[in-house]
């Protein structure tokens, strides 16, 4: 069991995400938490040099990294159900420290230390928030993806997203909304390519 860490990180590009919408654009863990690690080093620089608020982008963006990776022994459970009640919650977040312990587990006693911090410990609390709102980011552009891509399954999770985002009140959200989302609706040609 042991030093198989690396290789159970491997198989997330196996779970996918969104498992009760139909999908145009099907998209699983390891490419999600790779889009939320972007997103959240990118808050984390916004944080830090455009409102000039102490952040260390790479720990965001590290922590992001692994942020799902306890769904690699779980599954991804849909959103609608993990938060049904509070009952629910509560047991799922049991299990996803039971898997996150399972998966520290297969790595040798010297490196647990440095993954616990990331997948368990203190360098998740300090950027809980930006990588909480770098996967709701992920979430509402996978609902723009969905939509430019003719499917109207994700309409109500789009608006309730973008919802959820302004409801942060996070200057970097706010910011990112209004700087760079304006883009996803763009096309490749409207996007520019080398010229």
């Amino acid at each position: 069991m042991k030093e198989h860490f690396f290789a159970y990180l491997s198989r997330m590009r196996y779970i996918g995400r969104w498992s009760l919408m139909r999908n145009s654009l099907p998209e699983n863990i390891q490419e999600h938490s790779h889009m939320v690690a972007v997103l959240a080093h990118a808050l984390g620089i916004i944080r830090r040099d455009v409102f000039g608020i102490p952040c260390n982008p790479e720990e965001a963006a590290a922590v992001a990294l692994f942020h799902d990776c306890s769904e690699i022994l779980t599954g991804d459970l849909p959103t609608p159900i993990k938060y049904h009640s509070s009952e629910i919650r509560d047991a799922y977040k049991q299990i996803e420290f039971l898997a996150c312990n399972r998966l520290l587990d297969t790595l040798p006693d010297e490196l647990k230390p440095a993954y616990r911090q990331l997948i368990t410990g203190e360098k998740q609390k300090r950027s809980f928030d930006l990588v909480k709102a770098a996967d709701k980011l992920s979430a509402y552009i996978k609902c723009i993806e969905e939509r430019k891509a003719g499917n109207n399954e994700f309409l109500s999770a789009e608006v309730q997203t973008l919802d959820t985002l302004k409801k942060m009140h996070m200057p970097e959200v706010d910011y990112f909304l209004d700087h760079f989302t304006p883009a996803f609706e763009l096309n490749l040609d409207e996007l520019g390519t080398i010229d």
